[in-house]
């Protein structure tokens, strides 16, 4: 069992952030590896109940493992976030504390979906020096997304935005802050509506918030029943900033600033990258969220810029989350992502 420590950190803005310490049995033989998470979750998502989950793989390898709960985290206030902010305000803010705390003099990280596009933003803004390898899951500097789901945001989210400034997983099970208003009421029934693919409230309207599939986030065979269950307490609120500037960057074709922060380009990729960490990026194929060829069109701009230096993965029968919460997970896709850490 981890040892867990939570220290308290502010971002550039003085927002009030967290990094959750994890410390195995053994002390760590490696340097410090910073886990991000995604939208609408918590640094807890990479800790689901498997008997060996990657937090563990990690300690197990030797790595000194740190979580960030960045402005995204249901763990903290809400807030109206967009990737800009945390490109800017917390990551670097995440990676100076972490290497306070270790006096080790670079970290590596593994970033998953919006974690991954903001933590890229920083490192391509050149915000970052002190990162040296990155693995990044789903999406990166290119998210792509199938036909129906650009369709979906481009007619719903309009329509959406008139009735609530967020949208919370929660409210699938009539659970969350505003869900016994009409218009949580409303979007719950429209889910039950068009999503019967199991009966976990929470899931179905993840896949309701996060893209067109039954279900988007993961494959139900990659799950073990006590985690699809688990799950029930691991989505909540996500404000709809966020899909606003993903909607400009899927019509962009690649990440773009939402609002004019200094020190963060307009087009990320208008430019060479100002950092030299190396990226791993890894996709799973049937990932229903993001699209695995942005992924790999990621891999490629990288690769123009700096020849041989960065790898990419994809995971044949994995989705989006799964990638890390899959039951086979340590099997199918952690020795990858841990190899790309040695």
């Amino acid at each position: 069992m981890a040892v867990e420590r939570v220290v308290p950190i502010k971002a550039g803005d003085g927002r009030d952030l967290n990094l959750v310490h994890l410390r195995g049995p053994r002390p760590p033989t490696r340097g410090p590896v910073l886990l991000v998470h995604g939208a609408g979750v918590r640094a807890n998502i990479f800790r689901p109940p498997v008997s060996l989950h990657f937090v563990d793989a990690l300690l197990d390898a030797g790595h000194d493992v740190w979580l960030e709960n960045w402005r995204a985290s249901i763990d903290l206030a809400p807030c109206r976030w967009t990737l800009d902010q945390a490109a800017l305000h917390d990551h670097p803010a995440a990676v100076r504390a972490v290497l306070a705390e270790t006096g080790a003099p670079r970290l590596k990280a593994v970033i998953h979906c919006q974690g991954s596009t903001s933590f890229t933003m920083a490192a391509l803004a050149g915000l970052l020096p002190q990162v040296s390898d990155i693995v990044s899951n789903a999406v990166s500097l290119h998210p792509m997304v199938c036909t129906a789901s650009r369709v979906k945001g481009q007619l719903a989210l309009p329509l959406v935005g008139l009735l609530t400034d967020r949208l919370n997983p929660q409210w699938g099970e009539g659970r969350g802050d505003g869900a016994g208003r009409w218009p949580a009421r409303l979007l719950r029934a429209l889910v039950e509506l068009t999503h019967h693919e199991c009966d976990n409230g929470v899931c179905r309207f993840s896949s309701f918030t996060y893209g067109t599939g039954f279900p988007v986030l993961w494959r139900h065979e990659n799950l073990s029943e006590a985690t699809h269950d688990w799950l029930r307490d691991e989505f909540a609120e996500v404000p709809l900033s966020f899909f606003r500037q993903m909607a400009r960057c899927l019509q962009a074709g690649h990440l773009v600033r939402h609002e004019p922060l200094p020190g963060l380009p307009a087009d990320f990729a208008a430019q060479p990258p100002r950092c030299d960490a190396r990226f791993t990026f890894v996709a799973g194929r049937r990932n229903d969220c993001f699209q695995w060829q942005g992924q790999r069109a990621s891999f490629e701009w990288f690769d123009r810029h700096q020849p041989g230096r960065h790898a990419f993965h994809r995971f044949e029968d994995y989705g989006h989350l799964d990638v890390f919460l899959g039951q086979n997970a340590a099997r199918d896709t952690f020795p990858v992502m841990l190899a790309a850490l040695a």
